[in-house]
């Protein structure tokens, strides 16, 4: 499923416009956004949650070559999926 399809669904299920329904979804996703950069834990109870976690720098090896290569530490978005959505999946 992608963007457009996601903005057909919602605006099918809450019998709205699609361009209602894309802003709406746009905003959310622009909230999550901006949270999560500035390092807060963003949870949708019943789905999940998105946190900002540190990742160390490590060492990895270049499959081609096989030589050691540096990878250096990022940031990255964790997800957790909340329990409902994991009773659902399985």
């Amino acid at each position: 499923m992608n963007k457009s399809d996601l903005v057909a669904s919602i605006a099918q299920s809450a019998k709205i416009s699609k361009v209602a329904a894309e802003r709406g979804l746009n905003g959310m996703l622009s909230t999550i956004t901006t949270a999560i950069e500035d390092g807060e834990r963003v949870t949708v109870v019943g789905f999940g949650s998105f946190s900002l976690v540190d990742r160390a720098p490590r060492l990895g090896r270049n499959p081609k070559t096989g030589e050691s290569v540096r990878i250096p530490s990022r940031r990255a978005v964790k997800f957790n999926p909340g329990k409902e959505l994991v009773q659902k999946i399985r």
